[in-house]
């Protein structure tokens, strides 16, 4: 079979391949930017993390992908009243003996954290597993969340502004886990 290469049907059929070719190629770029914008939008400082962590931005954005799976499979609920009020007061307890107990108040803030996690139904065996499951719905306080908890395991080293720091990350993400939904009243127009 001899081809002409200047056949018109040739060149046709090459300039179709070529544009259908560069259409899949736009439309996947175009998808990987929105992609990468939405995760870097919905995960914040997290998502730069995750780069760092994994060396690219494709396999974090594969690591970020699957924690928002995991924790969609997770039975996450809000506080009740009664638990919101019961959370509260220990927190306003603990943060009261920090002057005289900040070690004490530090590592109550730790555990107390934890406790709200899990009545919320987040799994807190794994420290790592915990901190990459908050950062789904709660990534602007992570990176509070690791800093506080790395001063809790150096607790006997830790200077008492160190503490005082610990104290307000723990805050931070205290304030966000226990926070009561706000329902918005949907008006209908006639």
């Amino acid at each position: 079979m001899n081809l002409d290469l200047l056949d018109p049907k040739l060149i046709v059929l090459a300039a179709v391949v070529i544009l259908a070719l560069a259409v899949l190629v736009w439309f996947y770029v175009r998808r990987r930017r929105r992609t990468t914008s939405g995760l870097r939008q919905r995960f914040g400082p997290e998502y730069d993390r995750a780069v760092l962590t994994h060396g690219s931005e494709r396999k974090a954005e594969s690591k970020l992908e699957d924690r928002e799976k995991r924790v969609e499979k997770l039975k996450i609920r809000d506080l009740d009243s009664t638990e919101h009020e019961r959370f509260s007061r220990r927190w306003e307890s603990l943060q009261s003996r920090f002057v005289d107990s900040p070690k004490g108040a530090v590592t109550e803030a730790d555990d107390l954290v934890s406790s709200v996690m899990k009545t919320r139904g987040y799994p807190v065996s794994d420290f790592d597993q915990r901190a990459a499951d908050i950062s789904v719905d709660h990534p602007r306080v992570v990176d509070n969340y690791r800093s506080a908890h790395e001063i809790a395991l150096r607790i006997e080293k830790a200077t008492t502004e160190d503490l005082r720091t610990a104290m307000i990350h723990y805050r931070s993400l205290f304030d966000e886990l226990v926070q009561v939904p706000t329902i918005v009243d949907r008006k209908e127009v006639a």
